[in-house]
């Protein structure tokens, strides 16, 4: 007799027994969980805190999920069912670079979850600089040890000095993501220009913020452009920070995220 053992992503639950809003955090590409520990203390303070490893990554490199078409759908999918399993009826979402695509993408399916969204270097719309990085990449990465590509790619999103903490996370994140994940994920980048217009097409109806650092030289300009007909979304722009706000301005970032989510808390 066989058995199928069916898996739901890694997650890690931190309950405040006085809190009844819940932060869910998604993190991006190549990254994990650990990408939040500096918001963690701040977030659990105030509110239960659900922080999760995507298929492939830390933790959930074992993730057996359904064997459909790999997408941003399929990724969202994961979380929903994991939300639901812990009994989660909504939460406030927070995300960080391709982790915003997520939940933009679960918002897109559930948005009875979703209280609330909060997005760190948030990519909405690629530029001809970023379109023509990820085209130079998907030709490397045929070619090139997946590590030597990642480096490349941090290394152009993230080049300043006061960069480099993010960039060596994210490169050391990187090296626990099993190959075919990775393969996966940047495969996914040959249809992320059609994917962004058609996810973005629409006014957004949920509480949105975005925190986007003043040297994040690829993102924040389609970010700008975006809000600037959308009522429900606000930006806040982090001076001397990168890509990864909430790494590299923690303090900063706690602020402005919770004092947003307080808004839209107990309604």
């Amino acid at each position: 007799m066989f058995f199928l053992f069916l898996f739901v992503l890694y997650s890690k639950s931190f309950i405040n027994r006085g809190a009844t809003e819940w932060v869910v955090f998604v993190h991006g590409a190549g990254g994990s969980s650990s990408i939040w520990h500096k918001q963690l203390k701040s977030f659990c303070e105030r509110h239960n805190v659900l922080v999760l490893d995507l298929r492939g990554h830390g933790k959930s490199q074992n993730f057996l999920g359904e064997n459909r078409k790999y997408s941003f759908e399929l990724i969202a999918s994961d979380v929903i069912d994991l939300i639901e399993s812990k009994g989660i009826e909504n939460a406030h979402f927070i995300g960080v670079s391709l982790g915003s695509i997520v939940i933009k993408s679960l918002r897109a399916k559930r948005p009875d979850l979703v209280k609330s969204m909060v997005f760190a270097g948030a990519v909405t719309k690629l530029n001809i600089r970023s379109r023509f990085i990820l085209r130079l990449g998907r030709v490397l990465y045929k070619i090139l040890p997946q590590m030597t590509l990642y480096k490349l790619m941090a290394n152009i999103m993230m080049p300043r000095a006061n960069h480099k903490e993010s960039r060596n996370l994210f490169i050391q994140e990187a090296k626990k993501v099993v190959d075919k994940e990775f393969q996966r994920w940047f495969k996914l980048t040959g249809r992320l220009t059609a994917y962004l217009t058609n996810i973005n097409s629409l006014p957004e109806t949920i509480p949105t913020l975005y925190v986007m650092g003043e040297q994040d030289h690829m993102f924040l300009n389609p970010v700008r452009i975006l809000i600037k007909n959308d009522q429900a979304s606000q930006l806040n722009v982090v001076p001397a920070c990168g890509h990864v706000v909430n790494y590299e301005q923690p303090e900063t970032f706690n602020f402005v995220a919770l004092e947003f989510i307080s808004k839209y808390s107990n309604r």
